[in-house]
């Protein structure tokens, strides 16, 4: 059976938002650096993803699926959210290469943007449609981008509160 799935492309991005963010709390790091902030992702929860993998692979005949929140979200917000989870706010300052996110309690510059993290084939915006998911498969998801984040940057926070890293 062959088939072919898009689901959310940036696991890594959201990874190293959370785990640098838990760490500029907790005093292990002092600034997160990404590359191009105004990026719009369909940001999805990895294991609503696998149910849909799932849900594909009992397909009873190979098509292409997309498994997608509908719904896009810049790198920015991600960064915004995960911060505000762990009750640090910050602003923002700058345009493009010269961004940089400010802690407002501090002062201090915890985020920057460093081109060598923009993607050479960078694609500013990606949206999936999951309409034929839900129609044929019943799977559509169901956890939002505020929970997500939540969800994310407090397993994070915890695993570098316990380990240290």
């Amino acid at each position: 059976m062959g088939f072919c799935l898009t689901t959310n492309l940036h696991a890594v991005v959201k990874r190293k938002i959370t785990r640098a963010v838990s760490r500029i709390k907790e005093g292990l790091q002092e600034k997160l650096f990404l590359g191009n902030l105004d990026s719009l992702r369909d940001w999805g929860y990895a294991p609503e993803y696998c149910d849909g993998m799932w849900r594909i692979l009992q397909h009873d005949k190979p098509e292409d699926f997309v498994l997608a929140t509908g719904e896009q979200h810049s790198v920015k917000e991600f960064v915004e959210l995960s911060f505000k989870e762990l009750d640090i706010s910050i602003d923002w300052k700058g345009k493009k290469d010269n961004e940089v996110g400010i802690d407002n309690s501090t002062g201090k510059k915890i985020v920057e943007v460093n081109p060598k993290y923009y993607r050479p084939t960078e694609v500013e915006t990606l949206l999936g449609d999951a309409t034929k998911a839900k129609e044929r498969l019943g799977w559509e998801a169901k956890t939002s981008f505020v929970d997500l984040v939540k969800k994310m940057t407090i397993s994070d926070w915890e695993k570098v509160k316990r380990r240290g890293f």
